[in-house]
């Protein structure tokens, strides 16, 4: 019987994948691994064996990965403490014996200019000395990245951002779930996915979209790099994640979000999401 695990179940992919794993194996074969396995009282419900996997506590690791033998390694959340957290991750995973690990990176992870990129680049070079059979799987954005703040959004008529022209081939949260289960359970070892929406957009057109389903004008207001960020700081957010989405947006701007290979639809056997379901979904 093979036995997959899921690290950072708990989260909103997480859940995700394990919803979409279930579908395909039973329950008695899926183990999710959270830092408070209370989050995922539902699940055990249904049969999966939650086990408590602190990435900042290593020694709860190898005891969690005991019997797995195909992981996914969701990132973390804590930025700059990435790389030390997967690393962990890994040396359990060898120590356990996992047969196979698949990783959620970011799209064009070696040359993203999104500064983010670098933690993913570290984590996978860590991949690749580590002498396991893993896979990639380079994730685009989520739409749902983009629809958090609709409301005040068509109150103010306007969208700010730095993205410029730039493509954005985003893809919903559940899109990226499905495919991740996808390569968890089939996944042969030394492949890269990079995983994006069918269709990509500008911000621009998603602005439109957006005049067209609420009835009400916004359009798309273009910044520089530094002016979003200073725009984002004096609307409250703390300067090192105003600086970190303000880099994401500029980057965009120069294709980091852009990718029309379409895996991720054939992973999942279906066309990805467009951007224009999930507004709707979001203004429901």
């Amino acid at each position: 019987m093979t036995i997959y695990a899921i690290c950072g179940a708990s989260g909103q992919l997480g859940h995700l994948v394990l919803d979409a794993l279930l579908r395909k194996v039973p329950a008695a074969n899926v183990v999710a691994l959270a830092r408070d396995p209370a989050k995922l009282a539902d699940y055990a419900a249904k049969g999966v064996e939650v086990r408590a996997a602190d990435y900042d506590a290593p020694e709860t690791l190898a005891p969690a990965l005991a019997g797995v033998d195909r992981l996914l390694l969701i990132s973390g959340s804590a930025i700059g403490q990435r790389p030390r957290q997967h690393q962990a991750v890994i040396d359990a995973a060898k120590q356990a014996g996992v047969g196979y690990m698949a990783y959620t990176s970011i799209l064009h992870a070696d040359r993203s200019p999104i500064k983010l990129g670098e933690e993913h680049r570290q984590t996978e070079a860590a991949l690749a000395a580590s002498g396991l059979s893993y896979d990639v799987l380079r994730n685009g954005w989520y739409n749902e990245n983009y629809t958090f703040s609709l409301p005040a959004q068509i109150e103010a008529g306007v969208i700010t951002g730095a993205q410029g022209d730039g493509r954005i081939n985003s893809a919903s949260r559940k899109d990226l779930a499905e495919g991740a289960a996808a390569v968890l359970l089939d996944g042969k070892g030394g492949d890269i996915y990079e995983l994006a929406g069918d269709k990509g957009w500008t911000l621009a057109e998603f602005a439109k979209e957006l005049s067209r389903q609420s009835g009400k004008p916004v359009t798309y207001v273009n910044m520089g790099e530094e002016e979003y960020a200073q725009s984002l700081i004096a609307a409250g957010f703390p300067e090192y994640a105003a600086r970190v989405i303000a880099n994401s947006a500029y980057s965009t701007s120069l294709g980091a979000l852009e990718e029309t290979g379409g895996t991720l639809g054939k992973l999942i056997g279906r066309p990805t999401t467009p951007i224009a379901e999930t507004i709707a979904e979001a203004l429901r």
